[in-house]
Parts: C-alpha cells; structure tokens; sequence
C-alpha cells in the first residue's frame, strides 16, 4: 500500500460511501472487528481532515471503536468479490464469525498498530476526536425515528475521525 496525500483523494463521496460502501474496522492485530457501513461523511472540520461515521451501540465493532483511539475505513471496490465481503461483514456479527476468514479478507497491521485488509483499494486511518449519539428530541425532521426501534435497532453514536493517512493499493 502506498501513502497518498488526502489533497489527491478525488472519490465522488456520494458514490463511495453511499453507493460503493466501506468498511469500519477497529481493534489491534490480536483481536479486531469491522462492519459495514453506508451511512457516512468525508469533509473538513476543525482545520482538519475528517471523517464522520454513525455505529449503533449495539454492534460488535462499537466496542472496538471504544476502546482504541484509532480505527480505519477500507473502500474495496465495486467486484462481486467486494459485494460478497461487504455483504457477509455487515449481516453477520463477528461476536459469531471470523469475518475476515469468512469474507475472503487479509488482514494487514499498519506501522501504528490498526488493522487494514490487503483487498481494499483505499484505506484511511483516522483518529478519535469527537462522539456524541443521536437523540430522538433533537430531530427536526420527526420522520427520521423511522430509522430507528425495534426493526433498526438503537439511536447512532456519532464519531468524527480525523483522517490521519491515506493508503491506496
């Protein structure tokens, strides 16, 4: 993987997040875990380039994110190959699966300890700076609880990240 400067990242995010998907993975080299994600930004806040993802509390990989102050994103691509990994990691809970193992992916320690996979075509590693989790009462738009309850689960933790390095295949 080669270390790009995140001035050269021109990814149309509305199609790389939304549409492409990423995957969040936390944790060290010993025990880590990742998910799917759809939901997410990309952008600058504070003088700094970051990254905004949303985790329900309920999700394995939330206490990975808890316990360690960096994580990364991995974008794998649009194969049927991705499809299938993106697919696996964000319907099965690592609680139960060996998700990388399961979904064809290689792990890969970076120099600071987080983990990436050697299939993903870009990774960004980011740091914790920020976390607060959504509420019912700060919705404007009443119609957004429909992503919520019984059927979707608990109210999104929200991190911003911010995007330390950039590593593209």
């Amino acid at each position: 993987m080669e270390r790009i400067d995140m001035r050269d990242l021109n990814d149309n995010v509305f199609e790389t997040i939304g549409k492409e998907w990423m995957l969040v993975t936390a944790g060290n080299e010993e025990k880590f875990n990742m998910m799917t994600a759809s939901w997410g930004c990309l952008g600058w806040l504070w003088n700094k380039p970051v990254a905004v993802v949303f985790i329900r509390p309920e999700r394995y990989t939330h206490q990975f994110i808890e316990e360690n102050d960096t994580l990364t994103l991995q974008f794998l691509g649009n194969s049927e190959k991705a499809r299938l990994a993106y697919n696996f990691c964000g319907s099965k809970s690592g609680r139960d699966f060996d998700k990388a193992h399961e979904a064809g992916l290689t792990p890969v320690t970076l120099e600071g300890g987080e983990v990436t996979f050697e299939e993903a075509r870009l990774t960004l590693v980011c740091r914790k700076l920020y976390k607060d989790t959504l509420k019912e009462e700060n919705m404007i738009d009443k119609q957004l609880t429909q992503w919520y309850g019984e059927k979707h689960g608990g109210y999104h933790d929200v991190y911003v990240l911010e995007i330390t390095e950039a590593l593209r295949k």
